[in-house]
């Protein structure tokens, strides 16, 4: 299912930290002011430079916005195909229900959750995945999260995919932003812009996409949420699926066709040893 996100007028959350990433070794972008970005033959240092280029331009996001780690789990269930305006609109009925308590969720009935997370959509598939979840972790950790996030992640995430209605996008959510995990969410919006920047190919899939980023970017759950966060907030303003808006935005130095215009060296050529 695809999924929505909240945005930059969503409230701090208390699952956020801004990492500090060492981009030593970078190459000078200042010196190519007005010209393309050069392409660096190592994926790893231009997927950094996007990150610093993005956190300068818009700033710490503040992700997941949530009071506590069950909050956080509901969003990343009830955010599959819905804008996240409607997941707060159910996230404030599921607190007005007393539901965001544990134990009143684990015995609420299958007819008031839906009543309480309508807005979200597909109401009633969503109720179900989380009345799942909410039985999985009452009979695998006596309900307790602290627990279940002790186990090793790997384990986690293989038995998170087990549980009927939670696919890699959303149980990589829960690892990474209520579990601070480092599972990047590799979302539609990251594939779309990584894919027209030519560092996957355009088809890619979902773990094609995550063992892309896993291999090149450092394993920091802070990193991958601050950074995951940021994609998103590009799809939503420039990245567009079917009218993309280039021009504004602040990766488009580093489109490979503009790199190609002005003369500089693209990856391929960076990794024949063309690039300086």
């Amino acid at each position: 299912m695809r999924r929505r996100h909240p945005g930059l007028d969503s409230p701090r959350s208390t699952f956020h930290r801004v990492p500090r990433v060492s981009l030593r070794g970078m190459y000078n972008v200042a010196m190519m002011e007005g010209l393309a970005r050069p392409r660096h033959p190592e994926p790893g240092v231009e997927l950094l430079s996007y990150y610093r280029e993005l956190l300068e331009g818009f700033g710490p996001q503040g992700w997941w916005p949530a009071r506590t780690r069950l909050e956080v789990i509901l969003g990343a269930i009830l955010t599959q195909n819905t804008s996240w305006k409607n997941v707060r609109i159910a996230i404030r009925r599921l607190r007005r229900a007393g539901l965001l308590n544990q134990r009143r969720l684990g015995r609420a009935s299958q007819s008031e959750l839906e009543e309480a997370i309508r807005p979200a959509g597909f109401f009633r598939q969503k109720a179900r995945t989380i009345r799942h979840f909410v039985s999985w972790l009452d009979r695998s950790y006596g309900g307790s999260l602290h627990r279940m996030f002790r186990r090793p992640p790997e384990e986690l995430r293989r038995a998170l995919l087990g549980i009927k209605g939670l696919g890699p996008e959303t149980a990589d959510a829960i690892l990474l932003y209520a579990g601070r995990k480092p599972f990047f969410v590799a979302d539609g919006y990251t594939r779309r812009i990584l894919a027209r920047h030519e560092l996957l190919r355009p088809r890619a899939g979902y773990e094609e996409a995550q063992a892309y980023l896993h291999q090149h970017l450092p394993r920091d759950s802070g990193l991958f949420n601050e950074y995951h966060a940021l994609l998103v907030e590009v799809g939503k303003r420039y990245c567009k699926r079917s009218a993309p808006e280039c021009a504004a935005c602040p990766l488009e130095p580093w489109l490979p066709r503009r790199t190609e215009r002005a003369g500089l060296p693209t990856a391929a050529t960076a990794r024949q040893g063309e690039w300086v």
